[in-house]
């Protein structure tokens, strides 16, 4: 295993909404790392039982937190909540990742061990041939126009529209966080640039994307739409704000 500075204060944040089926086994891998990490499941009141089982899980194991939303409020706004819960409450790495196994939970060693030389590391599909794994061709085809999109428009050489990361909070200005407006898909690389933008270093690390386990993907027509939107918004300056850890 990848070694890393245990030093640190580390919280692993995962949105859930109908993960049912995938919840458990991922509580449990991550539990079998060993990390000394804490884990914060983000539920938006999953009709499938979801926070239930999430309640159960951290009623047994001290290091499992769970926080209750009352409805689906989007994928970036329960990053969001995931960022804020751990700069309230003095963590100085956070990681984020999808709860469907898309995002191995053994790669989170190697991502913290490249964050004590950047302040935010991304799981990249796009460094390694293999990066999509198994998946069809048409998520492929969405993920490479994505990236076609941010690189050659908001010129961000990295896998953007990944949700496998570690931020450095203690490094990272908790204002430019502030600056992100968008609570769906697009928050994914609108953080990215304003971190970018603002000369936070980044550094990406090859993954294998794997396919969900249980369930249906959550994006939909709407978070493309608004995906768009976004690239076309952030095309206006971005402001600059000194630097300010959490």
């Amino acid at each position: 295993m990848t070694s890393y500075d245990r030093k640190k204060k580390v919280l692993i944040a995962i949105p859930t909404y109908n993960e049912a089926g995938n919840l458990p086994e991922m509580a449990k891998r991550l539990a079998g790392l060993g990390l000394g990490a804490d884990i914060l499941f983000i539920d938006d009141g999953s009709p499938d039982g979801t926070g239930e089982i999430a309640d159960r899980i951290a009623a047994s194991d001290r290091a499992v937190m769970v926080l209750h939303r009352p409805h689906r409020m989007g994928i970036g706004s329960a990053h969001m909540a995931g960022i804020s819960f751990a700069c309230k409450n003095g963590y100085d790495l956070l990681v984020t990742m999808d709860c469907d196994f898309a995002h191995a939970p053994e790669a989170i060693p190697k991502l913290l061990k490249a964050a004590e030389e950047a302040d935010l590391v991304v799981g990249s599909r796009f460094v390694s041939k293999d990066g999509f794994g198994s998946w069809g061709i048409w998520r492929k085809l969405l993920s490479r126009l994505g990236h076609m999109a941010t690189r050659h428009i908001l010129g961000m050489p990295f896998d953007a529209t990944g949700a496998f990361r570690v931020y450095r909070l203690d490094r990272i200005p908790k204002e430019l966080f502030a600056l992100v407006r968008s609570p769906r898909y697009a928050f994914f690389f609108e953080s990215l640039f304003i971190l970018f933008s603002n000369g936070v270093t980044v550094r990406e690390v090859p993954i294998v994307a794997g396919l969900r386990r249980y369930g249906t993907s959550k994006m939909g027509v709407a978070d493309m739409f608004s995906s768009l939107f976004t690239i076309v918004r952030l095309r206006a300056k971005t402001r600059v704000f000194k630097r300010k850890t959490c």
